[in-house]
């Protein structure tokens, strides 16, 4: 499969259907994307109607406060079992095609794949309406952390049949777009993900934070952030980041986020620091305030942790794959291990102590790295997608990303 880019079209207000499940307040990777490309696409004078589900304190005010070309409609809500942040969105097909024949979108973009993305898709369908998605959660890798190792598949297969019948669905690497062609996904779209270097930056590093994690001055703080959970590899993480302890008995661990196994972690690990859940500028100053950033997950579709450690400023250890593939090069910006090898990873990160030196320039190459990241360029590709659904182009544009000098 070759990427291809097609000239560039003249862009012009769009109004866009965004059908999401997750979405700020609540704090995950997904809606942290989703607002900024709300944000982005209204600040280049698309209409936004956002769909989601009503979450705890909303407001009638909500639905038109917040920017003059954004709409928000507000659906029921399941809890999602095990986290208690997050919820399913409930609407009857019907619901959602009655708002959109009254003020049709120019295209339907639906960002997750639960009940409320289906009966997006079923309405939008109903309608004509052009359709994208996103791919953006491996459901079908994430079933066998929970004991449902055989129904991958059909997870899967479900993945498929939803992104298959939209007219594009993005996704963030090649890697990616590679993976679910091989699993007969169609019609994909390459479109990546930026940074806010403004916001995630060696600059925001607080001694006062250090100081009340036990540092000295000196100390290395070895950081995890995200979702505390099964698919989250964290054992290796604590496996990893106690062996670096070993080989440096003043090294700090600290772990920012909550999930279902945090108690579980905490007991087994009573040395860790755990800061729970951080957002905004308070999250960037626990990246920045760290060292090293230790990432073992192995089930994700880019990782955006990955460059928010690296804009801080954060020597990053990752497998090779998904963002870490598309902007580490090992040794010089970052430490990458080969995919799924356990041993190689603590091997590095034991390494990572024991050559203190090598850190500081590769901690500055990292952060240099994270400043080409550009939202900017990301919002062209977008642009350009959401025109060619819109204007059902038969053949996609493949976006491109920046990645880092090899």
């Amino acid at each position: 499969m070759h990427d291809i880019r097609l000239p560039l079209r003249p862009s012009r207000p769009l109004r866009i259907a965004v059908v999401t499940e997750t979405y700020p307040p609540e704090i995950n990777g997904v809606a942290r994307t989703i607002k900024l490309m709300v944000d982005g696409l209204l600040a280049r004078g698309h209409s936004i109607a956002l769909c989601r589900p009503r979450q705890p304190g909303d407001a009638d005010a909500d639905t038109r406060a917040a920017h003059p070309r954004l709409h928000v409609q507000l659906t029921g809500a399941i809890p999602v079992p095990r986290y208690a942040n997050l919820q399913l969105g409930c609407a009857w097909p019907g619901q959602l095609a009655s708002a959109w024949r009254a003020d049709p979108p120019d295209l339907v973009h639906i960002v997750t794949e639960g009940p409320l993305g289906w009966a997006a898709l079923m309405a939008a369908r109903r309608l004509g309406l052009p359709i994208s998605s996103d791919f953006h959660t491996n459901f079908h890798s994430y079933s066998r952390h929970y004991g449902a190792g055989l129904l991958a598949g059909v997870v899967a297969a479900s993945l498929r049949i939803l992104h298959n019948r939209c007219d594009c669905t993005m996704v963030p690497t090649g890697e990616m777009r590679r993976d679910l062609a091989a699993l007969d996904f169609e019609r994909l779209a390459i479109v990546g993900r930026g940074i806010d270097t403004s916001l995630f930056s060696p600059a925001r590093r607080s001694e006062d934070l250090r100081r009340s994690w036990g540092c000295r001055d000196g100390d290395a703080v070895v950081l995890s952030v995200g979702r505390i959970a099964a698919e989250k590899n964290l054992h290796l993480f604590m496996q990893a980041a106690t062996a670096m302890c070993a080989a440096d008995p003043r090294a700090r661990i600290v772990v920012v986020g909550d999930g279902p196994v945090r108690e579980e972690l905490a007991h087994f690990h009573p040395r860790v620091l755990f800061a729970g859940l951080r957002t905004g500028e308070d999250l960037a100053a626990h990246y920045a305030s760290a060292d090293v950033f230790l990432f073992p997950s192995l089930t994700e579709t880019f990782g955006n942790v990955t460059v928010e450690a690296m804009a801080s400023g954060l020597a990053v250890l990752a497998f090779d794959y998904a963002a870490a593939r598309e902007y580490i090069e090992d040794g010089r910006n970052g430490v990458l291990a080969p995919f799924g090898d356990a041993e190689v990873f603590v091997n590095k990160a034991r390494w990572m102590t024991l050559s203190p030196g090598c850190l500081p320039a590769m901690r500055r190459a990292a952060r240099e790295t994270a400043e080409r990241i550009s939202w900017d360029r990301v919002l062209d590709d977008l642009d350009q997608v959401f025109l060619s659904v819109a204007d059902r182009v038969p053949e996609l544009p493949i976006g491109t990303h920046i990645a880092a000098p090899r």
